[in-house]
């Protein structure tokens, strides 16, 4: 029996994970092989043959989960731990996170859409810190001129043209520029807007030479047409010269004269100002030629610099940015959509024709889209209605066929939309610079045998230093330990040892053996 006792006791390990002390069968940690725990031995460096037991300084919590997976095979995720954290410690034990079980994987991978949440935040650049000068002279190419101090009054003043006109919350002047260039945006927009309205134009007085009863000449006044009036004219003067230097300056001060081209807004900026001075030239030099106005539809791309306000709101960038994320979505909800605008337009125009119906509006299929459009995103405008019985009760299941179908994705694109405006606000919350820490780690010396009390003490403790330490620190807790008496040798002799011999040494006598007992 006690040498089943031994066998068993020889079978267990011990590990100390975090300070919390666990017990398994080494059986156990073979189960999955190629991995830290399957290799331990006691030439590892975190073998403590004191306590024999084997020390990780690593986050206990997990690490329970980490030796119930050994045991019962199936690894579960602790919802008292972050991802990036739970992935990190299963790395560091050499086990795979992908063999997280099924009923924990939602749970488990919530921090990866976070991480990619925060990854597309920091390329919106929402964050108002200030660049230090080497990021600075790193992002505009120039860093070696920086580091040998040698840069020249233009690299000087490219950041800070950049930074100026486009970064609206880096300085003071900075803010102005961005208030300046929101002033022009709307004003321009109004002005686009107003100058199609009836009280906001001028009539266009032509005068026509005709023949007379009399037969004679004279010259007739006519009002040809209306044109906007010519204020409108200067203040799109005045706004798109502020356009055009703020582009030249933004594209001549970037960092990235490629990326600056790509981009979608810059796009836009450039297009709506180059229409005006294409605009501009047809009416000094084509305004005769038929047609001519149509490239007046080509003006539309000025609504679009409202995208310009992305570059100063927030929250227009996570509103695209939300769109963006949810295409899949809006793909599936504009499928659904055509799906059901087809088949309902189909069973109106059969509908109506079973029954005697003379007011039949569906004359044909096509027609039937344009009311299967308009029913089943629950506009109704009224223009096309169905007036049989059987025509109402398809056009009451196109109505309710476009609520269910319109209402489905809808709370995904607002979850997105949350989720993006949550992690905006809690970024704003957040300190700009955080405590730096260091990643050393405090090295082990060499455990060095020798008798407690001996010469050697001093000199054990200042060679081994945490070891000393911690080998005096074990022996007061575990005396008897077998693995200290294999270690040191031989057993240390106990304190009423020692003053047992003190008296045999000082007094000749043998000291009394019960005072030996209560002092032990």
């Amino acid at each position: 029996m006690n040498n089943t006792i031994n066998m068993d006791a020889e079978n267990r390990v011990v590990l100390n994970v975090g300070g919390i002390r666990h017990e398994t069968y080494k059986a156990t940690l073979k189960k999955i092989p190629a991995t830290r725990l399957s290799r331990l031995t006691e030439a590892l460096a975190n073998y403590d043959p004191v306590l024999n037991e084997y020390f990780f300084d690593r986050h206990p919590g997990v690490f329970a989960q980490v030796l119930n997976y050994y045991r019962t095979g199936k690894l579960h995720y602790p919802s008292d731990v972050c991802g990036p954290l739970f992935e990190e410690e299963l790395e560091f034990w050499g086990l795979d996170a992908n063999q997280v079980e099924p009923c924990c994987w939602m749970t488990y991978t919530q921090h990866r859409d976070t991480q990619e949440t925060l990854a597309v935040l920091d390329r919106l650049d929402l964050d108002t810190e200030k660049p230090s000068d080497e990021e600075i002279a790193r992002k505009f190419g120039f860093e070696d001129d920086y580091f040998k101090g040698t840069l020249s009054w233009w690299q000087l003043m490219k950041p800070k043209l950049w930074s100026l006109f486009d970064e609206p919350y880096s300085s003071t002047a900075a803010k102005v520029i961005g208030v300046l260039s929101i002033f022009f945006i709307c004003v321009s927009i109004l002005s686009f807007c107003l100058k199609t309205h009836p009280d906001m134009k001028v009539p266009v007085i032509s005068r026509i030479l005709v023949r007379t009863a009399s037969n004679t000449s004279d010259y007739v006044l006519d009002k040809s047409d209306t044109d906007a009036h010519i204020a409108f004219f200067y203040i799109e003067c005045i706004c798109n010269a502020w356009f055009t230097l703020e582009i030249l300056i933004r594209f001549i001060a970037s960092p990235n004269k490629c990326d600056f081209i790509r981009s979608s807004v810059n796009i836009i900026d450039y297009i709506a100002t180059a229409s005006f001075y294409i605009d501009l030239m047809l009416r000094r030099f084509a305004s005769h030629l038929e047609n001519a106005d149509i490239m007046e539809f080509f003006s539309i791309i000025r609504i679009m610099r409202l995208f310009k306000l992305t570059r100063h709101s927030s929250g227009l960038k996570i509103l695209i940015q939300t769109f963006r994320a949810s295409a899949k979505e809006l793909t599936l909800l504009v499928f659904f959509l055509v799906l059901g605008i087809v088949i309902f337009a189909s069973l109106v125009y059969y509908a109506e024709r079973i029954q005697t119906n003379p007011d039949n509006d569906f004359k044909s299929i096509p027609l039937g889209l344009w009311w299967a459009l308009v029913t089943m995103t629950t506009v109704g405008y009224g223009d096309m209605v169905p007036k049989t019985y059987i025509g109402m009760f398809v056009g009451a299941l196109c109505a309710l066929a476009g609520v269910l179908t319109i209402a489905l994705p809808v709370p995904v694109i607002v979850s997105n939309f949350a989720m993006y405006y949550s992690h905006t606000q809690a970024r704003a919350k957040l300190p700009k610079k955080r405590r730096r820490v260091l990643p050393v780690e405090p090295t082990r010396g060499p455990r060095i045998p020798g008798p407690v009390g001996s010469g050697a003490a001093p000199a054990l403790a200042n060679a081994a230093g945490p070891a000393a330490a911690q080998n005096r620190r074990v022996n007061a807790v575990k005396s008897n330990h077998p693995a200290r008496d294999n270690l040191l040798g031989a057993p240390v002799p106990k304190m009423g040892d020692e003053r047992r011999q003190s008296n045999l040494r000082s007094n000749g006598t043998p000291s009394n053996p019960q005072m030996n007992n209560s002092v032990e």
